[in-house]
């Protein structure tokens, strides 16, 4: 069944919700809708004592390693970690507390898939699949979504589609995959993405981008037939929002355990 998954998105070392599509490396032009005055560990911890397992902590960019670490060491072994991942720091994040580390861009330089790249992140992982989230965030072209790296401003030349899953899950236990374009609007998800995502992935997959309150639970759910969890950010209480409440959403994974 659908779950909620939380997140910790860090930016500048602090934890912060961002309209996706304005993070670019002009800080003029960066939209964020809440900054938090409270530490990484403190949103750890709040998971820890909810036991929502699968939550993602993404650097994004560069001054948030200090605020990742003390995440994972609020509670070792149950958070995944991503941002700058690549084949020489993997294994370190793992050794940090991280429960599985998320590659992205990494995995394209130029914009172009290099099955050696996660080739040699695996074996950087000692070829443990169980360790590695593929993060297979998109933006809209037209009818299709094409894979976004570096901050989600570069479209590679990879296609979302039912061929390219089938060719990467294979090497990892689960995606991430944001809807770029819909990511920190609260506007809603992507129902023609999560509705194809169930239908393509074998294994786990986590949507974020859009989530607004309860009821974007359950048209996931619906659309998905349980197949897709769920990230909400922006929308929820605890990152200054009002769509839905965080004890909502920890009622919510209760009733589908």
């Amino acid at each position: 069944m659908t779950k909620f998954r939380p997140c910790i998105d860090l930016h500048a070392g602090s934890v912060k919700q961002i309209v996706g599509g304005t993070l670019t490396t002009t800080t003029s032009e960066l939209k964020t809708n809440f900054t938090s005055k409270l530490p990484s560990s403190y949103y750890a911890k709040l998971y820890k004592e909810n036991a929502l397992e699968g939550a993602h902590v993404i650097m994004l960019g560069p001054g948030n390693d200090d605020a990742c670490k003390e995440a994972c060491e609020a509670w070792p072994g149950h958070l995944q970690v991503g941002g700058g991942i690549k084949d020489e720091n993997a294994k370190e994040w793992i050794e940090k507390g991280a429960s599985k580390v998320i590659i992205t861009s990494f995995l394209f330089p130029f914009g172009k898939l290099s099955l050696d790249r996660l080739q040699s992140v695996l074996k950087a992982l000692d070829n443990d699949t169980s360790k590695l989230v593929i993060d297979l965030s998109c933006r809209r072209k037209g009818d299709t979504w094409f894979v976004a790296m570096n901050k989600w401003q570069d479209l590679t030349d990879m296609e979302l589609t039912a061929e390219s899953i089938s060719l990467l899950q294979p090497y990892c236990s689960e995606f991430l995959i944001h809807a770029a374009d819909n990511e920190g609007l609260q506007q809603g998800i992507d129902e023609e993405l999560v509705r194809k995502l169930s239908e393509w992935s074998s294994i786990p997959v986590t949507y974020a981008g859009g989530g607004r309150n309860l009821q974007d639970l359950e048209l996931v759910e619906s659309l998905s037939g349980g197949k897709v969890d769920l990230t909400i950010g922006s929308a929820l209480d605890v990152f200054g929002g009002n769509g839905v409440k965080f004890d909502e959403c920890c009622e919510w994974n209760s009733s589908r355990t």
